[in-house]
């Protein structure tokens, strides 16, 4: 059984909290975990705007604070993010997704992240060897 506290991690375990312009992640559980995905808490800065692309990964995203719209770059439909709205990247979208007020999101990875990625400047994850 794995337990983890988000609030240990913030504090003593900063090698598990990524951050990049205008987000923090706090990755709970990464691919040395063994679970098949990894699982984040993540915090988008009110006011920023971001282009993701994950054309490796599938991701699943639940807003548990804030308020913004993340609209799909391939059909243009851009959908309300608020708390209990969940979306999945379930072709790779490439999606813009906008924090009209800060967002905190719990996100899963599937491959999980290694917890070293960093975006490209495609707005993707490379895969990484586990």
């Amino acid at each position: 059984m794995i337990v983890r506290d988000f609030n240990k991690i913030t504090k003593d375990e900063k090698d598990r909290v990524v951050s990049d312009a205008n987000w923090t992640s706090v990755r709970m559980l990464l691919a040395d975990d063994g679970m098949g995905f990894s699982f984040h808490i993540t915090f988008l800065d009110a006011g920023s705007e971001h282009t993701f692309h994950y054309k490796n990964h599938f991701e699943s995203v639940y807003c548990m604070k804030g308020k913004g719209r993340i609209t799909d770059l391939a059909t243009g439909e851009t959908h309300e993010i608020v708390p209990g709205v969940m979306y999945a990247l379930n072709e790779h979208d490439k999606h813009t997704l906008v924090a009209d007020e800060e967002l905190v999101m719990a996100c899963c990875f599937n491959p999980p992240v290694t917890g070293n990625e960093v975006h490209r400047e495609d707005g993707s994850y490379a895969l990484e060897d586990a």
